[in-house]
């Protein structure tokens, strides 16, 4: 969406309606708000009038009781007046809350579902500002915004009437001024419209670079790109600034512009009011004067503070048109199956599959193979052959262009998703680990899985005792994506997670690459023990690991050149026996 099209959004009514389309299971909520701000106004005029009765009646008539009377009553609507603005304050929040608390869970659960292609083409940085700060703007529209506004308009209406109920000749000399604050308003909310919608990018532009360079912080030290980065993130800081800087810009212009037109009201009204009582003697309207003070004060002061909130609710206007982008956006792989909590023996069949991660680039071109249950196939090739692809259409990450892929003789597509990947378990090369216990991590806190049978899975696949020996063991905090471990080690508790979760399609994607050597041997360890008696596909640049397949597939640019066993495509002297040759007897000579 260009900038153009998101500021001519900013305040869509559309848009606006389904924002308050949130609001509706809070609609108690909703009415004490709305009930609030209409006796916060009410109590807001009754100052004013009590004030002109003390000055007129109770001074100029020397009457004690009625001063008392009056003084008393103004304390109540002072007190009135308090009340319901804490009142409002507090149910104004707890709706705003409530409705991006929901907004939140869905947008969460909408990015759960998308395909892997949308993060593929997605800012991380990006969606983090959508979920957190973009929200956060959204519930600012009824704690600071629409409902703020909405009160004010109403004492402004109300301060307006009694203004003309008490005397309408100084009500037309105040309402002469507001054209000016008007014209300076709408120029002002215009202006802040662009301004904040440019903050909003760069705010963006700012997480995104952040969270990047934070994740990838090993590589900028271990390439000193310490000063290059710096450079880079000072001039993306500089550009937040810019934005901001404008925000403070037009507020420098139109708060005085304000200021001055509400000084020059109270010195009109002083000098016709004054002539006024002068030219009549039996007016005695002295207290109209200082009612208007306090009813123009009702009046300047929410005009100036609607610009305010209004720009409040432009910006959250264009953060909920941000995330409502992300709920509309259709990527979600379809979950239609109906095959449910079915017994899964792990027969597995490609049939003539192509696919391209971008439109008309094919990866795969018409792959066919079969796995027969409990048996252990090795995909090996090139890097860029197309091997981790055939793993992510197996788990319907991404959508094939053509062909079938079937599951003990059943479509994939005919297995809900939860279903499909519950049978199937990943042991990736690059291991993600949560910031939390290794005994969560290896669970993913499914309240089903004891911490005993975690232990008793540990001991088979032979990783108890390096988990024991960590601080605290199963309960030990690997932190952050796992950085207080070695690559060897989140391997194996990436194995384990595998086991423990029992499934009937096992897959290990370059599982042993990249660890030293008494790693690789427990992996090796763990891989024959939960390889065993469960189909396993196993993906792999080191042939070495996958000398005892059942049968290994060679593939080369997106298709099968050569299918056996080890000692079989050794004899074809092919693609395979090349590989092999290249890896092998280069380490003897070596």
């Amino acid at each position: 969406m260009s900038k153009n099209d998101e500021i001519g959004k900013a305040f869509d009514f559309g848009l606006f309606k389904r924002i308050f389309a949130h609001t509706k299971p809070y609609r108690t909520i909703f009415w004490v708000v709305a009930i609030v701000a209409i006796l916060s106004a009410a109590f807001a005029v009754l100052t004013p009038i009590l004030v002109r009765d003390i000055i007129n009646e109770a001074l100029s008539n020397k009457d004690s009781d009625k001063l008392v009377f009056v003084v008393l009553a103004m304390l109540g609507a002072l007190f009135g007046q308090v009340l319901c603005q804490l009142s409002f304050n507090y149910y104004a929040n707890l709706l705003g809350e409530s409705v991006i608390k929901d907004i939140r869970i869905r947008l969460f659960q909408k990015m759960m579902g998308f395909k892997m292609t949308y993060f593929d083409n997605s800012s991380i940085g990006v969606l983090v500002t959508r979920a957190v700060a973009d929200m956060q703007r959204i519930g600012e529209i009824f704690s600071q915004g629409f409902f703020v506004i909405v009160a004010d308009l109403l004492k402004m209406l109300s301060g307006a009437a009694v203004m003309i109920y008490i005397n309408w000749k100084l009500a037309f000399i105040v309402f002469a001024i507001l054209p000016v604050i008007l014209v300076a308003t709408r120029l002002f909310q215009q202006a802040m419209k662009v301004a904040f919608i440019e903050v909003r990018a760069q705010v963006s532009n700012l997480n995104s670079f952040v969270q990047e360079r934070i994740a990838g912080m090993k590589i900028v030290q271990l390439f000193n790109r310490e000063e290059i980065e710096k450079e880079k993130f000072r001039k993306i800081n500089e550009k937040h600034q810019n934005a901001w800087l404008k925000t403070v810009w037009y507020n420098s212009i139109f708060f005085p512009i304000a200021e001055i037109s509400y000084s020059i009201g109270i010195g009109l009204v002083v000098y016709f009011g004054v002539i006024q009582n002068i030219e009549n003697v039996a007016l005695n309207d002295t207290g109209s004067i200082f009612a208007f003070f306090f009813l123009m004060d009702l009046l300047f002061r929410p005009l100036r503070q609607i610009a305010d909130k209004f720009n409040t609710l432009q910006m959250g206007m264009v953060a909920a048109n941000r995330v409502f982008k992300i709920l509309d956006t259709e990527s979600h792989i379809s979950d239609e199956g109906k095959l449910k909590d079915t017994d899964v023996k792990g027969t597995i069949e490609f049939s003539d599959v192509r696919f391209g991660y971008v439109e008309n680039e094919e990866v795969l071109h018409g792959i066919s193979f079969n796995v027969k249950a409990g048996e252990t196939v090795a995909i090996v090739g090139a890097t860029g052959a197309g091997k981790s692809t055939i793993i992510n259409l197996l788990n319907r990450f991404y959508e094939i262009n053509s062909g079938n892929i079937l599951i003990d003789g059943h479509n994939i597509r005919d297995y809900s998703l939860k279903s499909l990947r519950s049978h199937i378990a990943i042991v990736l090369q690059d291991v993600f680990l949560f910031a939390d216990s290794i005994a969560n991590n290896i669970s993913l806190r499914e309240e089903s899985v004891a911490l005993s049978e975690i232990e008793a899975a540990a001991k088979q696949i032979g990783v108890h005792e390096f988990i024991s020996s960590l601080p605290g063991g199963y309960q030990y905090n690997v932190k952050e994506r796992g950085t207080m471990l070695s690559s060897g080690q989140r391997q194996l508790i990436a194995f384990l997670r595998a086991y423990v979760s029992n499934p009937s399609i096992l897959i290990l994607d370059e599982a042993t690459s990249s660890v030293d050597t008494y790693s690789e041997q427990l992996i090796q360890k763990a891989t024959d023990k939960i390889t065993e008696g469960r189909t396993s596909i196993i993906i792999a640049h080191r042939l070495a690991t996958i000398k005892k397949a059942d049968k290994i597939i060679v593939m080369d640019a997106g298709k099968i050149v050569e299918t056996g066993t080890h000692q079989e495509l050794l004899k074809n002297g092919g693609y395979y026996s090349d590989l092999y040759e290249a890896q092998f007897l280069a380490e003897e000579v070596a």
